[in-house]
């Protein structure tokens, strides 16, 4: 949630950085409802600083034997149109509430302005696509020849989008978990935990993805109002909430694995062969909690981790500076990781690192003592994949193929994979 404060000082500044994400803030309405509803909070504080002087006047009119009716009429009336007032104004209240709520955070200035990842900026590559003397297979025909990824068994379980590994496949899944874990753990210096896969609304709108998007969440139905988390950033940034850290306790750094449910609504049609789409999946989750003058430097330091996976994987990547019409909503500034994926001949996002500044911080109440103040103010929230973890199985499958359909394991995995040169 943007600063209210900040919002009404700035408002036409505010509605054109907003323009650059696609998001049309109509300043004269909004500026019409914050008027009146800052003059139906002098007309509600005069109501009641009278209606409070009349009541007193009562007892002594009383007292006096003077007769009190005209006054019992008087302060009844004064009730009526502050109640009348209050409603008036909490109405308002509510209406600019939602807005703000369903406000996207501002996009930072040094981003490319675009309406769809073909205005990102490219900013380094790192590795060489690999060079086949065969025609290369992508994940779903090298899981087809060994049977390991069966997708029928999917659809009879559950439905489209969802996949059965088994064997070689499924273990490497499970290695790839824990060499991440290990390397963000040990190397990085994050914190594991471990969170609920259902959380609340609260936590939901914390992160900004209730109200606006709850058609892309898997709600449960049933007497407690539920959802199935759509990445671990949901549960673990939510860890925050109305709680005010110690300057001590900064920074606030974890990692997290968990499976991501999706509806993925919106996307029918796209992307719907194989694993890059699903409506399960898994990640490992990089989330930091710091202090505002060392967000930017944190995200750099984040997306860096995330790049330490692929490297340590050997796979080749790209990094690319989304511009301000194709980020999320909560994100001021975000990097893509983009992996190279034979199959596709085309690179593919792997991970998306942003800097939220303290537009969650502002919906959750999460807090930190500025020791300069003593005062709290808003932490900033940033959050990355380290990496997702179906696609880059897809990736290692497609990159470390062979003519014959085996598929090297990276030697940064063999000690996960009991030693094993190959998946097959």
């Amino acid at each position: 949630m943007l600063d209210p404060r900040q919002l009404r000082s700035h408002l036409e500044s505010h509605a054109q950085a907003l323009g650059r994400r696609g998001y049309v803030l109509d300043v004269d309405l909004y500026r019409e409802l914050d008027e009146r509803r800052r003059s139906l909070q002098v007309q509600v504080q005069e109501l009641q600083n009278e209606r409070n002087q009349r009541s007193k006047s009562i007892g002594k009119a009383k007292a006096a034997g003077e007769d009190i009716q005209p006054l019992l009429d008087l302060v009844a009336d004064l009730g009526d149109r502050l109640k009348a007032a209050d409603h008036e104004l909490q109405q308002i209240q509510n209406s600019l509430d939602t807005w703000h709520m369903e406000m996207p955070n501002l996009p930072d200035p040094e981003i490319p302005d675009g309406d769809s990842e073909d205005h990102n900026l490219e900013v380094r590559r790192w590795g060489e696509p690999p060079r086949f003397d065969f025609r290369p297979l992508d994940h779903v025909e090298l899981g087809a020849i060994h049977t390991q990824l069966d997708f029928d068994a999917g659809a009879k379980l559950a439905g489209s989008r969802f996949v059965v590994m088994r064997g070689g496949i499924a273990r490497l899944h499970r290695a790839l978990i824990q060499f991440m874990l290990d390397v963000h753990g040990s190397e990085h210096g994050y914190e594991e935990v471990n969170v609920p896969y259902l959380v609340n609304a609260d936590s939901m709108r914390g992160t900004g993805q209730l109200p606006k998007f709850e058609e892309d969440l898997f709600a449960i139905a049933g007497h407690h109002p539920y959802y199935l988390i759509p990445t671990a950033e949901v549960p673990v940034t939510n860890l925050a909430r109305d709680v005010i850290l110690d300057d001590a306790d900064m920074p606030q750094r974890f990692v997290c694995h968990s499976p991501c449910f999706r509806s993925e609504a919106g996307s029918y049609g796209k992307d719907v062969r194989g694993m890059i789409r699903q409506h399960q999946f898994e990640k490992v989750e990089l989330v930091q909690m710091v202090r505002p003058a060392e967000s930017d430097e944190a995200l750099e330091a984040l997306t860096g981790h995330a790049e330490t996976i692929l490297q340590r994987l050997g796979l080749p990547y790209r990094v690319m500076l989304l511009c301000a019409g194709d980020m999320g909503f909560s994100a001021a500034r975000t990097y893509d990781l983009e992996v190279w994926l034979p199959g596709q001949e085309r690179y593919r996002e792997i991970s998306s690192c942003s800097n939220f500044r303290d537009f969650q911080a502002r919906r959750m109440q999460a807090r930190w003592r500025n020791p300069e103040t003593g005062k709290p103010e808003p932490l900033h929230t940033l959050n990355g994949s380290g990496l997702a973890v179906g696609r880059c199985l897809v990736a290692i499958l497609e990159n470390y193929q062979e003519a014959d359909g085996r598929v090297r394991v990276p030697e940064a995995l063999r000690p996960y994979m009991g030693g094993a040169d190959y998946l097959w």
